[in-house]
């Protein structure tokens, strides 16, 4: 059985004091995604590395990425949010340059933090583009982070996250609007009836079971519904790439389509990829293409709501986050019953077991 290969501790110092130390550049830190069929074997060897994933299921999802030209939505779809959070940025009179760095493909972080320090850059903010607590969502990117400031040395920037904001009213707000569309679709005498599927990556139980992540969804599914005054929903998976003996979070999407055919006779159903901010391909291929051909086979109306991409809203809430770290006194809004999230993440935070790191408390 592979490990994963050891990667350095997560910063966790105290944050220095404003004056010390300004906060001068923004770092979008994304998964990345290949861009041509060239780049999909490399790609997916480094999403790969060190996860007991069998070579059986990287030869299948390869082969997802050709039935789109080898090309993944996510990079283009980074570039049009940079685009807009440099707008708003710059609305807001914000002297602070945007830079872009990926976790598994170019441009890579180690690339990204060493343009940062030839332009010195010294402290940077930085927001992941997943909303939702859990190891590959959060503590990996500040792996991912630590190692490539590592790779540039001493002049790297400091680099610090953004809370997460599964909970902010804006991200609400820009999920409502999705589902608000979606519900459009229906015919008016069936939308209040209508289920709401919301889907996430799924992520073994073991990770799951050191984060909040899955009661974070559930929690941003609720106040999404409320806001759009709709009733119905449930929570389902995707994407699983775990050997068959590891228990993942569930219900598949999929299965869970076949269950609610069988035992309700669904007519139609809406599929919202809550926990993708943009058209991933496991979005395209797992969503549109599989629980969208199942539901067309079984006679169901099949309605996908779109992500959040670059909604104002969601564009809003990412520099509203950003100013709450540039003042020690600006309001941090949340929706619901959990509070804000934090923003120096504990040390035991979304640790994850399968990597010989010990759970946390």
């Amino acid at each position: 059985m592979s490990t994963a290969p050891s990667t350095p501790a997560c910063p966790t110092s105290p944050l220095p004091p404003l004056d010390e130390l300004p906060i001068d550049s923004i770092l979008i830190v994304s998964f990345g995604g290949p861009e041509g069929m060239e780049d999909v074997m490399p790609f997916l060897e480094n999403v790969l590395r060190g996860k007991n994933v069998p070579h059986e299921r990287l030869l299948e999802v390869s082969e997802h990425y050709k039935q789109f030209g080898g090309v993944s939505p996510i990079n283009e779809q980074c570039r049009d949010l940079i685009t807009a959070v440099e707008a708003e940025v710059k609305r807001r009179q914000l002297d602070l340059p945007i830079y872009w760095g990926n976790r598994n493909w170019h441009p890579l972080l180690p690339d990204t933090l060493s343009k940062m320090a030839s332009e010195g850059r010294k402290r940077a903010i930085a927001f992941f583009t997943s909303m939702f607590s859990c190891y590959s969502g959060c503590r990996q990117y500040r792996e991912n982070l630590a190692a490539a400031q590592s790779t540039v040395g001493d002049n790297a920037p400091k680099i610090e996250k953004l809370r997460k904001g599964f909970n902010h009213p804006d991200f609400i707000a820009a999920q409502k609007d999705c589902l608000l569309q979606a519900l459009s679709q229906l015919p008016a005498e069936v939308r209040d009836e209508t289920l709401v599927l919301f889907c996430a990556h799924s992520i073994p139980k073991t990770m799951a079971d050191n984060s909040r992540y899955e009661e974070q969804l559930r929690e941003c599914a609720k106040l999404v519904c409320e806001a759009a005054n709709h009733g119905p929903w449930e929570l389902a998976f995707q994407s699983r790439s775990g050997p068959p003996q590891q228990p993942w979070l569930e219900p598949d999407v999929c299965d869970r389509i076949e269950q609610l055919h069988e035992e309700r006779a669904i007519k139609q159903i809406i599929v919202q990829p809550l926990g993708f901010i943009s058209d991933h391909m496991e979005v395209l291929y797992d969503l549109d293409h599989e629980a969208g051909d199942l539901c067309k086979e079984k006679g169901i109306q099949f309605v996908r709501a779109a992500t959040v991409g670059v909604h104002p809203r969601f564009v809003s809430m990412i520099v509203d986050l950003i100013e709450e770290r540039l003042s020690d006194d600006t309001e941090r809004p949340f929706l619901g019953s959990y509070g804000p999230s934090h923003d120096l993440c504990p040390l035991n935070c979304c640790l994850y077991p399968q990597t010989g790191r010990r759970p946390g408390s």
